[in-house]
């Protein structure tokens, strides 16, 4: 590189307000013609009811080569937590790089851009700066979100061989007339058929599969230009539908039940639910638990079909890898929220429990010092859309509610936030959580006259699977004070100093 050339990009890092230290930001690439300078591409991959427990998480039971393949390239983040747990308010939470409560999106029924119609989205950020944006599978929980962040129409997967179930995935014969039996016996059920199933087809019969190869053809259009590539996978979410070679690298009888299948105790009504999402798929029951055998048929289909989409994403790596994109492109993963296995009683999200708000997080920045490091720093989904201007060298819109983690990229284990926190609603009640390094603080409010209707509090020193609401125990009087003010003075007062 000559002297003038590299002078300009020294004064072009500094502009940006990039962190030298770490990486560049901007990339400069041999041409015939001479030298031209490119920014850095971004890999965004969502995962829907991702928990944290994969092996490069120390979970050793799952089978997840290729995200632990990306843990070792990159920063793992320990203590990463969504802001609510559930599909629609995560993502626009994430999105918009603000919390809940100022999207005012708590539930799956409204779209961002009816709720924010004028908010700049993370992809219109990136597309306003030259970007071309690209949606593949689910990334907003609406379909047709946002149409103004993509360059191209959102692209999801939706056509399958003959036998599909509305879309979802491959539904063999005999699956699915058991399934039309029953709906016809139980008019009156949603029936979403049945809750997992283990087809013998190729991983491009359900839509993570199809949907991986329209992305791996996106980059290869792609690849000679500044990109955003959003890829959304769907599994693990229900149903557990994955291609029986994936159900085939587990063994039934070694699976292992969830050794707290109780509400925790004094843990108000508030803070449980009856799991309606799994009840609605066949073979469920209405009421009451799951028996072990069909427990441990779920968990197992669990993993399956993360081992399913774990596979998605070596093909995308591997991908960027034969496109010689790796060294410019920022990678992040992400979980939309955690997921119960019979934990607490219960299946699928909606609670603030950490295992519903704790979540996976990942992040590859080309040139990073701390590649295959681990950082226990509480970190929140809101930090993303600041995150990736940082790595990428773009200005960060004002109405963020995030921090940037690049300072943990340089150092791992920095001084960072006080606590992290998420929220969920109970109809006229909300409840608000806080993480901090030791407690799980909850309180649940009146959402109009903001009165504290009930209260939680977990010591993960003590109690790290949240077994026992000790928020009555005189010992730890104080701490509730304590906690009950910072949850108070909100998320600014918890930003590091």
């Amino acid at each position: 590189m000559d002297k003038r050339i590299h002078r300009r990009h020294f004064l072009g890092m500094l502009a940006c307000g990039a962190v030298a230290s770490i990486f560049e930001p901007l990339v400069t690439l041999g041409q015939n013609a001479g030298t031209r300078r490119r920014k850095m591409n971004v890999l965004f991959i969502a995962v829907d009811d991702l928990r944290p427990q994969l092996g490069c998480y120390g979970q050793k039971q799952v089978i997840s080569p290729n995200i632990d393949r990306l843990a070792s390239r990159g920063l793992l983040f320990e203590r990463a937590y969504c802001q609510e747990a559930i599909c629609a308010a995560s993502r626009a939470s994430l999105l918009t790089g603000t919390r809940p409560d100022t999207t005012k999106i708590y539930a799956l029924d409204t779209p961002v851009r009816k709720a924010m119609p004028n908010v700049i989205t993370l992809p219109e950020h990136f597309k306003k700066n030259g970007y071309e944006t690209v949606s593949i599978g689910k990334i907003y929980h609406h379909p047709k979100d946002d149409l103004q962040g993509w360059s191209v129409e959102p692209f999801r997967a939706g056509t399958f061989p003959e036998g599909a179930w509305k879309g979802r995935g491959y539904l063999t014969q005999e699956a699915f007339e058991q399934m039309e039996a029953y709906n016809k016996a139980h008019p009156n059920m949603v029936g979403r058929g049945p809750a997992f199933e283990a087809a013998d087809v190729p991983d491009g019969a359900y839509p993570d599969g199809a949907n991986t190869e329209h992305a791996i053809k996106e980059l290869n259009r792609l690849k000679d230009k500044s990109f955003f590539l959003a890829m959304g996978l769907y599994k693990p979410h229900l149903p557990f539908n994955a291609p029986k070679k994936y159900w085939d690298m587990y063994k039934r009888e070694d699976i292992k039940l969830a050794d707290n299948p109780f509400i925790p105790k004094n843990a108000p009504s508030y803070a449980t639910t009856n799991w309606g999402e799994l009840r609605n798929y066949y073979g469920i029951p209405q009421e009451g638990p799951c028996s072990d055998d069909l427990a441990r048929q779920l968990i197992h289909g669990y993993y399956a079909c993360v081992t399913y989409i774990d596979a998605m994403i070596g093909r995308l790596l591997d991908e960027l890898d034969r496109l010689k994109l790796r060294d410019n492109t920022v990678i992040i993963l992400w979980g939309d929220h955690g997921w119960k296995l019979g934990e607490h009683g219960g299946w699928s999200k909606h609670t603030n429990f950490e295992l519903d708000t704790h979540v996976p997080m990942l992040l590859s920045v080309p040139g990073m010092k701390t590649a295959g490091k681990r950082t226990r720093a509480l970190t929140e989904y809101v930090d993303i859309y600041p995150t990736l201007c940082e790595a990428c060298g773009l200005s960060k819109p004002a109405h963020l509610e995030g921090l940037s983690v690049i300072p943990l990229v340089d150092d791992p284990e920095r001084s960072w936030k006080k606590a992290a926190f998420s929220q969920y609603p109970r109809g006229k009640v909300m409840g608000y959580t806080m993480r901090t390094e030791r407690f799980r603080y909850t309180e649940w409010q009146d959402r109009k006259t903001k009165k504290v209707m009930a209260r939680e509090l977990y010591d993960h020193e003590k109690d790290p699977q949240e077994n026992v609401n000790a928020v009555d125990v005189p010992e730890y009087a104080r701490d509730v004070q304590r906690l009950a003010r910072m949850l108070e003075q909100g998320w600014r007062a918890a930003l590091p100093k």
